[in-house]
């Protein structure tokens, strides 16, 4: 006998979505998106007249830079090492916490994230790769035009890359959907929690929107810049010690301020590796915090370097 199955029953069996937007991006999503980019930049730009001016001061640094490195590493211990390429298991409330942590860093949902950047690996500076330099060719006309596609135009892009595709194990997990769902809870936090602290710190107003200004708007301007040169500056120039089968190159001058990531060459030579920056002298903060979380026996099965596995990709 036939089985029918109805529109209602098959929905039914289907991962529920999990992001605010779905496969298609809208004009409304591109106009949250653009304001998202463009308010944190100007406060970079004006970053320096307004430390003339005298308006910074040292709470304000110490909340930014802390605020940076604490979103930095959800998105590179986080959104990068664990959800995307599985470098090491974590407990659950680790897992959620990286999740919202992450989330905090204003990049987009958790699920949008992963998908992007697993399709990246896939097609890495080829045909369908979401955002490589080389997308327009080789001249240096051309490689201008692709380093401003991978560094932002990548990201207004009306297709979107599939979610269901790409990451289908994200998409099974409760947890991980309720915090992709949640998204704009997390920038909301994100953006108040520096302007609390700081007006707290000072018991003023003033403290509370300096805060605001270093905590929040240039730390997320500044941030948002360094994540991207990984998809734009390390796929352009660089060294390539390890052998990969795109452009992926080591950056060292932002491997600070990227918590490693810009070891970029081993990362797509070996991408489920836990640790990118393995030869001697190559600092990855990302790799000591997963280090300190499995000491502490909150995450486990790290993907530590093999030694015979990182020599034999070497280049000659």
């Amino acid at each position: 006998m036939e089985t029918r199955v109805t529109a209602t029953q098959h929905r039914q069996t289907e991962p529920a979505r999990a992001t605010l937007g779905g496969d298609t991006q809208s004009r409304k999503e591109q106009v949250a998106l653009a304001l998202f980019i463009l308010v944190p930049f100007a406060a970079v730009l004006a970053a320096v007249p307004v430390a003339w001016g005298g308006w910074l001061g040292w709470t304000d640094v110490a909340i930014a830079v802390f605020m940076y490195f604490l979103t930095c590493g959800g998105v590179t211990v986080g959104y990068h090492r664990y959800f995307t390429h599985k470098s090491f298991k974590p407990n659950r409330p680790v897992k959620i916490a990286l999740a919202i942590i992450g989330s905090m860093a204003v990049q987009g949902p958790l699920v949008r994230w992963v998908a992007d950047h697993r399709k990246h690996h896939k097609f890495s500076d080829r045909d369908g790769d979401p955002h490589s330099p080389w997308k327009y060719g080789e001249s240096i006309p051309a490689l201008w035009k692709g380093m401003w596609h991978a560094h932002i135009g990548w990201l207004f892009d009306e297709e979107q890359t599939p979610q269901h595709k790409y990451a289908p194990d994200l998409m099974k997990d409760r947890d991980l959907i309720w915090v992709s769902k949640t998204f704009w809870l997390w920038v909301l936090l994100s953006l108040a929690l520096p302007a609390v602290i700081g007006g707290l710190v000072t018991w003023s107003w003033q403290g509370a929107a300096t805060a605001f200004f270093w905590g929040s708007l240039v730390r997320v301007g500044l941030l948002h810049h360094v994540t991207w040169s990984i998809n734009s500056i390390c796929h352009t120039i660089g060294e390539r010690p390890f052998l990969s089968r795109d452009k992926s190159a080591n950056v060292w001058w932002l491997a600070i301020p990227s918590m490693g990531e810009s070891w970029h060459n081993l990362h797509h030579a070996d991408p489920t590796c836990a640790r990118h920056g393995v030869l001697p002298g190559q600092l990855d903060a990302s790799a000591r915090i997963i280090w300190l979380l499995e000491k502490a026996g909150w995450v486990s099965d790290v993907r530590w370097p093999v030694k015979e596995r990182i020599e034999a990709r070497l280049a000659a």
